[in-house]
């Protein structure tokens, strides 16, 4: 089957677990992500579509920087006591979005640090 394309949805580690008080809407949102997803590896699988979601921890952005006020609160949750860095985020997108990755569908691909762990 010739291969048809990829989407990556980009959602959060806090689709599968939610350590803090009130975020429940925010976990609401990012566990949609993961049944539209699942859904949609199977609507489009037959057209050799892979649809992946791919769950970052708590990664060093504007919006969440590495020293921002919540560091030790986050990174007590951590294997790895740091935030990730955006390019690792997409090498992780770059290899779903490759051959090497045609048979991935319909997965949660976590990458945040341990924070599920």
């Amino acid at each position: 089957m010739p291969d048809g394309g990829r989407i990556i949805v980009i959602g959060s580690v806090n689709g599968d677990r939610m350590p803090l008080s009130g975020m429940a809407s925010y976990a609401l949102s990012k566990s949609a992500l993961q049944g539209m997803a699942r859904g949609l590896a199977r609507d489009f699988g037959p057209r050799g579509i892979t649809v992946n979601v791919v769950q970052p921890g708590p990664i060093d952005t504007d919006a969440n920087p590495a020293e921002g006020p919540l560091k030790d609160v986050m990174h007590a949750f951590m294997a790895i006591k740091r935030h990730g860095r955006t390019e690792e985020i997409a090498g992780l997108v770059a290899w779903l979005a490759g051959p090497e990755a045609g048979l991935v569908t319909g997965s949660m691909q976590t990458i945040d640090g341990g924070f599920g762990a």
